[in-house]
């Protein structure tokens, strides 16, 4: 049995690249938050890791939630 989606070809298009815009929006954060962990800890403020490790898995969830709506959309 063969599930038909809700969705037309061109507007199923239109969400794909709206997710893929928010996926490089969030890998650029997570870049910047990186970078910016990496500074303050070889600076000698040990403090920030926890938080940017918490920050960088919502980040994670974030594009794992995406690409399941992906697959769930097909």
């Amino acid at each position: 049995m063969s599930r038909r989606s809700r969705f037309a070809r061109s507007q199923r298009m239109t969400i794909v690249n709206g997710i893929l815009v928010f996926v490089i929006l969030i890998v650029a954060l997570q870049l910047w938050l990186f970078t910016a962990t990496m500074n303050a800890y070889l600076g000698g403020d040990t403090s920030i890791v926890l938080p940017a490790a918490l920050a960088s898995s919502l980040c994670l969830g974030l594009n794992a939630g995406l690409l399941w709506y992906l697959h769930q959309m097909q």
